[in-house]
């Protein structure tokens, strides 16, 4: 398999579109520009470890304003500084990313399904609570948006079981669900699944749709609507993406959303944003 480099294309849901309102996206985009250049760096094979971690390194510096930009790589992490300071965000939206990217660019792995819900905690996590923040959404949203964080990414980590063991050297399912079903780590590289590997799958599926009932609860407490019909478009389409995954094969071909499945999906969320009452958060819960 050759080395491809993952892009906006490939993206489940991308974070710039029609639900973002309008004078919001270029925030969007600044910070969706600095997150990509973070992968792309943890991603690149001619690369090593350390030089990954040094670079990683010089964008928190200049995004948190201890190191001056020094080549256009870096503009991105100069540009998203100043987008920070003039709205009052918080670095932590930034600099959280470039913990999961660092533990990208050595290999960490996952012994238990908890383990890589932390590392989602920085990988996928501060991208919603980035979302929230610019709408200005109470604090208590937080929580139930990480579990629909980490059920986006754990999909996405599915998908790409084959591309990650073979293109990055990456396994991101949990070793004790692996050994649980014999599944050896060559398996991962196969064109077609294994029985134990479709267990694995299953299970981490089942995870996925747990943390998508708790992230439910966003339809009823995250205050702007447009925001609302995002989120419930996005639980809408990644139950869609789960049962397909099911079907499929993710060893044989990338399984992603079709233009119905997206027309589903977009109806089933339109549906899920009417059928859910809102109600407001105390007002002392900020």
């Amino acid at each position: 398999m050759s080395i491809r480099h993952k892009q906006a294309k490939d993206e489940n849901f991308p974070v710039s579109g029609f639900f973002v309102r309008k004078e919001l996206r270029p925030i969007v985009e600044a910070y969706y520009n600095f997150a990509r250049l973070a992968d792309d760096i943890a991603d690149n094979p001619k690369l090593s470890a350390s030089e990954k971690i040094k670079k990683l390194h010089t964008l928190e510096e200049v995004l948190c304003g201890s190191k001056k930009t020094q080549d256009s790589t870096q503009a991105a992490a100069a540009k998203l500084r100043n987008i920070f300071i003039n709205n009052q965000l918080d670095f932590s939206l930034a600099t959280d990313l470039l913990i999961a990217f660092r533990q990208d660019s050595i290999g960490c792995s996952y012994e238990t399904i908890g383990q890589l819900v932390n590392y989602c905690t920085y990988s996928a996590a501060p991208v919603g609570r980035f979302m929230l923040a610019i709408y200005d959404e109470n604090p208590a949203t937080y929580i139930p948006s990480a579990s629909l964080c980490s059920a986006l990414q754990i999909v996405n980590h599915l998908q790409d079981i084959k591309y990650d063991a073979i293109n990055l050297k990456r396994i991101y399912l949990p070793k004790e669900l692996l050994e649980r079903f014999g599944v050896e780590e060559d398996a991962l590289r196969r064109d077609t699944s294994s029985e134990g590997l479709r267990k694995v799958i299953y299970h981490m599926s089942e995870f996925v749709r747990g943390q998508l009932a708790e992230a439910e609860i966003l339809l009823r407490i995250v205050k702007n609507n447009r925001l609302r019909l995002e989120i419930a478009v996005i639980i809408s389409l990644t139950n869609i993406l789960i049962n397909k995954i099911l079907r499929e094969d993710v060893m044989s071909q990338k399984v992603k959303l079709s233009a119905w499945n997206k027309v589903i999906g977009l109806i089933g969320g339109i549906m899920r944003f009417f059928t859910k009452r809102t109600y407001t958060l105390p007002e002392g819960i900020k």
